[in-house]
């Protein structure tokens, strides 16, 4: 009696220990989301600022997004020593003091570089920290759904913070209102060390649940063949993804929208985005990996075509549909990492599913910002789409290896 009370004290202990996790996680990925697409409200002030070009705001972008993808794998080994709370709190102690710093100094070209690098630097700690300490936490019922949620919350602080900062800078300055935006930041730093488990990833590994969900293995070297070419299709969707955001502000400014107007803009799209890492896991179910992941892809270059020739309403009025793509097929993507690969190699793989995912990020709006700078940034938006529809071969490809339920 005696040990079954202990061994139900240790479970319910566990379940808890989850709970905290993943809200924790998800506070702290819409946080850092919100942080790194906050960037997109400030390019265009930016870029009358300093006088900047497209393709070097396009750098600009590149210096935070590259420093994210670039640390993702260094920031998963510092976890294993030094523990995942800790280093996801250093990061967040640098990514909300980067903005703290641009709002509280009269920040010149030079020093905004180096506090965009470092940025950076500490939103690489985010996702595979995150994300692992999530699948983790579930294995034991299966880490799909929990992931999804986690993903999920994202979207809900890339609709959030560049929102909130867009209606700031409209009573505020610019600079003031990004101040305001970092100190929350550090506050939510101190929240990581006080409700994350320190000994978050072992105590949940030896609470005596048995794992009932998809432990993740690789059994043939079909199955091995799958995760590279998932992996390319991740780099081009978030390509796609950001390098439409990268041009949307100066599209819609194009058609006369005033600062506030491109932050709601931002926030429907964003919100599209959000529904749509939930319907695409429901079609994902009903439809297949593969046929969702054709049919999002299409949906997303088809409406950033449509975007150019549309007048301001009928361009934000499609924004929330564009977003429900734009943002579907990474959720389909990212939920299938840890079917692809055994729990030892789990974190390695978010690490380099999000190295390179990010990675494509960063590049691609230097490469579409000398697009911008030769033809407009409107052209250069169907350029982004053609490039989209390279995902359709490689999905096409996927199908005879990658056999996943969703």
């Amino acid at each position: 009696m005696a040990a079954s009370a202990t061994i139900g004290v240790t479970l319910r202990q566990a379940r808890d220990d989850r709970r905290r996790i993943l809200a924790v996680a998800c506070g702290v990925h819409a946080l850092h989301d919100g942080f790194t697409d906050l960037i997109y409200v400030l390019l265009p002030v930016w870029q009358a600022e300093f006088g900047l070009s497209f393709a070097a705001l396009g750098v600009l972008r590149m210096l935070f997004a590259g420093a994210m993808a670039g640390l993702q794998m260094p920031a998963s080994w510092l976890a294993v020593r030094w523990g995942g709370p800790l280093v996801l709190a250093i990061g967040t102690v640098l990514a909300g003091g980067a903005y703290v710093t641009i709002g509280l100094t009269s920040a010149g070209f030079v020093l905004l570089v180096v506090v965009l690098l470092i940025g950076g630097a500490g939103a690489a700690t985010q996702h595979p920290i995150g994300s692992s300490l999530v699948a983790t936490a579930y294995e034991a019922q299966g880490s799909r759904g929990p992931l999804g949620t986690y993903n999920f919350a994202g979207d809900l602080g890339k609709m959030a913070i560049p929102a909130t900062t867009a209606w700031l800078m409209a009573v505020l300055t610019w600079r003031s209102s990004v101040g305001i935006i970092g100190a929350i930041g550090l506050a939510a730093a101190a929240a990581i060390l006080i409700l994350l488990p320190r000994n978050a990833r072992t105590s949940l590994r030896s609470a005596g649940e048995p794992v009932t969900g998809h432990a993740g293995t690789i059994t043939t070297p079909r199955q091995r063949g799958a995760f590279p070419l998932l992996l390319a299709i991740g780099v081009l969707d978030s390509g796609t993804r950001m390098g439409f955001l990268a041009f949307l502000p100066f599209v819609l400014r194009a058609k006369d929208a005033t600062t506030p107007t491109i932050g709601l803009a931002l926030t429907l799209i964003f919100a599209g985005g959000a529904v749509g890492k939930l319907a695409c896991g429901w079609l994902g179910a009903r439809l297949g990996v593969l046929r969702t992941v054709l049919l999002t892809e299409l949906a997303t270059a088809l409406g950033i075509v449509a975007i150019g020739p549309l007048p301001l309403f009928g361009a934000l009025a499609c924004l929330p549909v564009i977003g429900v793509a734009l943002n579907g097929t990474s959720s389909v993507l990212y939920g299938t990492v840890p079917e692809l690969v055994p729990p030892d190699r789990r974190e390695h793989a978010f690490g380099l599913f999000y190295t390179g995912t990010i990675g494509g990020g960063a590049i691609a709006p230097v490469a579409y910002g000398f697009a911008g700078d030769a033809f407009g940034p409107t052209h250069a938006i169907f350029i982004v789409a053609v490039v989209c529809l390279l995902t359709l071969p490689l999905a096409w490809a996927l199908r005879p290896s990658l056999q996943l339920r969703p």
